[in-house]
């Protein structure tokens, strides 16, 4: 245990009280004998001998052993054995808090025991009370029903003290304990400690206490510590019942110790309570062998269930709880071969003495896997060949995904050992003839079963393939093009044989015969002109022939076949035509002759055919041409050598443009003219011919002049003006005085103002035009 707490009580409420209808009731005067006599039942089948008990040694008269019966109660045992670590008759209920310190907990002079605290490594306990015998086993199993209970069930206590208990057992003769109060499948004692619900933070008087996690809840019965419990008990907490066992040497003498303490002091008492009956030996066939606990027996193999007892006792077998025994098995074991729940019942050695034991047995459904035969073509005629066994699984398995992967073998024994599997089924190489191999597969509960694979090279074989030959049909004439080969190579090769067979295509025999790096059925030759294939004839898995394919790609690249741009004059035709020597011809508009008249612009093609029934296209691009009309000019004059024009017309044709007849150029716009009379034309270069003229005229001004009679620059005036006849010219001074007029009848000045020769200056002009245009400068007049 424990610590020591300082508590103050009322004394009334820890006096010892009555029995109730809801209480246990407790005798301590029945002696060992007694007790080990009610833990069997008296039974003639438990020889069990030198019976001793020991426990409380302070109270004088009292024991902390004793037996204890239900009553009314709903304590879950009818009657039974207690074993305390106080005096036992305070364990009958309701539940009182123990006081820290009190008349009925003991002494520290009450020892602890020796054996309990080597077999569960515990130091320092005290109160110890414990129940011994010896017995020798009549079958292979002993086992009781217990429930330990404890005041350390309060409080956060459970989270750091525990009492201790053990049931120990030892074969006479021997040292070592076995102790078989353990939470059930691990070695962990059962305590307060190791088995209760989740602690909450408790508050005592000198501040909180932590709390702590449930452990093994699963196991954990009850807390007895409400105010309105009445509890059958005087403890603050119990698990539930729990079972302990053993297997045992039939004949063999143990001797068993029963034993409890306190641990770390002698307060807060515990107790086991021990079902009457429950210690007996019982037969022991086994763990049940079922789906649910995943340890079914195979299919189609025999088990033995045995009780492993001697053989001069007398036995029968029942079979799915049948009252009649299994015909002729009285032996101690039973070879079963289908599922059931099997019993036993021994006499052994008296008609009072009668042991049972019973197993459930189920068997796995059946691993139901197919002989297979498989079919591979020889690439060379030796016989030998490369199989994928792996193609093989699933047929194999019959479909059945749940089992394992199959493994080859090449004998039978090596597979039923599961040694020297084929180290790379996908390519295996068969080494005789018609060699027959062996598939291994496992369910999921490690249940074998095996399957033979004959592998077989196939005799069938086809007759040698025509080439399958096409044209080369794209732009590019260079031998490769592509084939559908479902439908161009296929039908062919399946022509004759039988049905079902289906064609797979490889680029050489060793990837045929793997079946590695198939072709796509629109394959595009990688060889230019010619290329050889491999056709892998199948019949499912099975390979009914390989043969080579021949793929040949036609050229045809006529000459002068470019696209052709051409034009047409209105009104006019042209005659389209190619070379002769093709097979046929046909145009786009129907006509089958090399040579059409075409009279209307628009796109014409000719598709001509050869020897070899390859196509090749012609196409002519005529585009609609004619004579232009020039519609007008765009001028910029008075500009000195910036003068320009832009010729502007309408037409369908490709022209090249003209402003004196001889030099023509492809821009209609022409630069740096002088000023001067021009003739515009425009001319179709296709051959359609000229364009009417059109007349048109650059004016400028000269930029000085000099009045001086020597017959150069005498006068100024604007060229060609006059054919502008409705156009004026007003010249003025910087002052803007009126100097002179000019007009078609009057078209130069010569520098006279009311007949006097004005001095040499700048002098300002403005023109008016027709349109109304104006165009305004100055000019000089130099002496």
């Amino acid at each position: 245990m424990k610590w020591i707490k300082t508590t103050f009580c009322i004394l009334i409420c820890y006096t010892k009280i009555s029995a109730t209808a809801q209480s246990i009731t407790v005798n301590d005067s029945y002696t060992a004998q007694n007790l080990v006599g009610l833990l069997t039942n008296n039974s003639s089948c438990a020889n069990t001998s030198d019976p001793t008990a020991f426990g409380d040694t302070f109270s004088g008269t009292q024991n902390s052993y004793g037996y204890f019966n239900a009553g009314t109660s709903a304590f879950p045992f009818t009657e039974g054995v207690l074993l305390s670590t106080w005096s036992s008759v305070y364990s009958k209920g309701p539940f009182i808090r123990e006081p820290a310190s009190g008349p009925n907990s003991g002494t520290s002079n009450w020892t602890g025991d020796a054996d309990l605290e080597q077999a569960l490594g515990i130091t320092n306990s005290s109160n110890a009370t414990a129940l011994e015998f010896n017995f020798t086993a009549m079958t292979n199993t002993i086992s009781f029903n217990y429930l330990f209970a404890s005041n350390e069930y309060q409080d956060n206590f459970p989270c750091n003290y525990s009492d201790g208990f053990a049931f120990l057992i030892k074969e006479i003769g021997t040292t070592t304990y076995q102790n078989l109060a353990v939470i059930p499948g691990t070695n962990t004692p059962v305590s307060s400690k190791n088995v209760h619900p989740a602690i909450p933070e408790f508050n005592s008087t000198t501040g909180p206490k932590p709390g702590c996690p449930a452990i093994n809840e699963t196991y954990f019965g009850s807390l007895n510590t409400s105010p309105t419990n009445t509890s059958p008990i005087n403890y603050s907490g119990q698990t539930k019942v729990l079972n302990a066992q053993t297997t045992v040497d039939p004949g063999k003498t143990y001797h068993v110790k029963l034993v409890i303490a306190d641990q770390g002091g002698y307060y807060y008492d515990s107790a086991i309570f021990i079902e009457a009956g429950s210690f007996s030996s019982k037969i022991n066939l086994g763990s049940n062998q079922t789906i649910a606990t995943n340890n079914p027996i195979c299919f189609g193999e025999s088990y033995i269930i045995d009780t492993k007892l001697s053989p001069t006792y007398s036995y029968k077998w029942f079979k799915n709880n049948s009252a009649t025994p299994i015909p002729g098995e009285i032996s101690p074991s039973l070879t079963v071969t289908d599922s059931g729940i099997y019993d036993v019942e021994i006499e052994l050695g008296s008609l009072n003495c009668i042991a049972t034991g019973q197993i459930t047995i189920e068997y796995t459904p059946e691993i139901v896997l197919n002989n297979q035969t498989m079919v591979q073509c020889d690439d060379n005629g030796d016989g030998i060949s490369v199989f994928d066994l792996t193609k093989m699984d699933t047929a194999i398995k019959n479909n059945d995904s749940s089992l394992s992967a199959v493994v080859y073998y090449q004998t039978l024994s090596n597979a039923k050992a599961a040694i020297n599997p084929i180290a790379n089924p996908k390519s295996f190489n068969n080494t005789v003839a018609n060699q027959i191999i062996f598939a291994r597969v496992s369910n999921s509960y490690g249940c074998t079963n095996y399957a033979e694979l004959k592998l077989q090279i196939s005799n069938s074989s086809i007759a040698p393939q025509n080439p399958i030959v096409t044209c080369d049909g794209d732009t590019t004439q260079d031998g490769l093009y592509h084939f559908v080969l479902n439908s161009q190579v296929s039908p062919q090769v399946l022509q004759g044989l039988p049905q079902g067979l289906a064609v797979e295509y490889y680029l050489n025999p060793p990837d045929a015969v793997l079946q590695n790096n198939s072709l796509p059925n629109i394959f595009n030759n990688t060889v230019p002109n010619q290329q050889i294939i491999y056709a892998r004839i199948i019949n499912g898995a099975d390979c009914y022939d390989i043969t080579p394919i021949t793929l040949a790609v036609n050229t045809f690249n006529p000459i002068n076949f470019q696209e052709e741009n051409t034009s047409l004059c209105n009104g006019n035709a042209i005659s389209l035509a190619v070379a002769t020597g093709y097979s046929s011809y046909l145009w786009n508009t129907g006509e089958t002759t090399r040579t059409i008249t075409a009279s209307a612009s628009g796109d014409y093609s000719v598709k001509v055919t050869n020897g070899n029934g390859c196509e090749a296209t012609k196409t002519f691009h005529i585009t609609p041409s004619g004579i232009a009309t020039i519609t007008g000019a765009e001028i910029i004059d008075f500009s000195g050598n910036q003068n320009s024009v832009l010729i502007e017309y309408t037409g369908v044709g490709n022209y090249e443009f003209s402003v004196d007849g001889y030099y023509f150029q492809d821009d209609p716009k022409f630069e740096g003219l002088a000023p001067d009379t021009y003739t515009a034309y425009a001319r179709d270069k296709n051959g359609c011919g000229l364009s009417d003229p059109f007349v048109f005229y650059v004016l400028d001004y000269p930029r000085y002049f000099t009045p001086n009679g020597d017959g150069f620059n005498d006068t100024w005036r604007i060229k060609n003006l006059n054919l502008l006849p409705q156009s004026t010219v007003t010249i003025y001074d910087r002052y803007g005085k009126l100097l002179k007029q000019l007009n078609s009848s009057t078209i130069e000045w010569n520098g006279l103002f009311n007949g006097s020769a004005l001095s040499a200056n700048d002098y300002w002009f403005s023109t008016t035009f027709e349109d109304g245009k104006i165009i305004k400068g100055h000019f000089s007049l130099k002496r």
